[in-house]
C-alpha cells in the first residue's frame, strides 16, 4: 500500500538518523522525497540510495536557521515539482553539553534554538505559504521531544527549544485549519541515532535509559518514523494540533 502516492514531502535533517529514515520511508510509500541538511555528502549518498531503489528522492542543502535558504528550497520545489504536501522539521542539535543552567553561555543557547526552534518556525512559515498558494491540504510535521514536554536533567537549550516547538505547533495548527493544513508536533523518547551515539555506546549509561523506559528497550528510528508517515498521510486527516508522543513509556510514569 502506497500512502503517500503522488506526494511531494521535504524532510529536514535528512543526511542521517532519524530524517534519513523517515526518507527512506516515504519514497517506499510513493512520496516524491526532497532530503534537506547541512552534510551535503551523507544526505546526496541517501537520496541516491533511494532512487536506485526505485524511489524519488534529490537532495538540497538547506541551513534551517537561515530564511533565504527556506525561500530558494521552497521555490525549487514548486519549480520542480508544482506543489508541496508535506513537511518533516526533522532537523535538530544539542548543544554539546550537559549542564546547570548558569553553565550555559549565550552562544550555546542561540545556537540550540536558532535550530531547533526558529528552524521550525522558518519551515512552518515558508511551507504553509507554499501550500495555501497552490491549493494544497497539506502536513507539516515538527519533531519535538519529550523534552518538549518534561525537564530535562542536565540541559537547558534543548528543552527550552523543544518546548518551544510543542507549543508553536499548537498555535500554528489552529490558524492554519481553515486552510485544511494539518500540524502536529512528535515527541520522541530515547532514540538509538548518529547524534546520540555518545550516550547509548556507553552500556552503563545505556541500562540506565532502557531502566526508565517501561517497555524495556531504546528506540529506533523506524519507531519514529512509522508515527511520522501516519501523521504525513492522509490517514490522520482529523488530527492537528496533537502531541505524537513515541516514547515507550517513558512519559506515562
Amino acid at each position: 500500500m502506497s500512502r503517500l502516492e503522488g506526494k511531494v514531502a521535504l524532510v529536514t535533517g535528512a543526511a542521517s538518523g532519524m530524517g534519513a529514515v523517515e526518507a527512506r520511508l516515504f519514497a517506499k510509500h510513493g512520496a516524491t522525497v526532497v532530503l534537506a541538511d547541512v552534510q551535503d555528502e551523507a544526505g546526496e549518498a541517501i537520496a541516491r540510495a533511494i532512487r536506485k531503489l526505485g524511489g524519488s528522492a534529490e537532495y538540497v542543502h538547506l541551513d534551517v536557521s537561515d530564511e533565504a535558504q527556506w525561500v530558494e528550497t521552497i521555490s525549487r520545489i514548486q519549480d520542480s515539482y508544482g506543489h508541496l504536501d508535506v513537511l518533516v522539521n526533522n532537523a535538530g542539535v544539542y548543544s554539546g553539553k550537559d549542564g546547570l543552567v548558569e553553565e550555559y553561555s549565550e552562544k550555546d543557547w542561540d545556537g540550540v534554538v536558532a535550530v531547533n526552534a526558529t528552524g521550525v518556525f522558518l519551515g512552518t512559515k515558508h511551507a504553509s505559504e507554499a501550500m495555501k498558494r497552490t491549493g494544497i491540504q497539506g502536513s507539516i510535521v515538527n519533531v519535538s521531544s519529550i523534552y518538549g514536554l518534561v525537564g530535562a536533567p542536565a540541559e537547558a537549550p534543548y528543552p527550552a527549544s523543544k518546548g518551544a516547538v510543542r507549543s508553536f505547533t499548537k498555535a500554528a495548527a489552529v490558524q492554519l485549519a481553515p486552510e485544511g493544513i494539518r500540524v502536529n508536533s512528535v515527541h520522541p523518547g530515547f532514540i538509538d541515532t548518529p547524534q546520540s551515539a555518545g550516550l547509548m555506546d556507553d552500556p552503563v549509561e545505556r541500562a540506565k535509559l532502557v531502566d526508565r523506559t517501561p517497555i524495556g528497550r531504546i528506540g529506533t528510528s523506524e519507531d519514529i518514523a512509522w508515527g511520522v508517515l501516519y501523521l504525513a498521510s492522509d490517514e490522520s486527516s482529523y488530527v492537528t494540533g496533537a502531541e505524537f508522543v513515541i516514547d515507550g513509556g517513558i512519559t506515562a510514569h
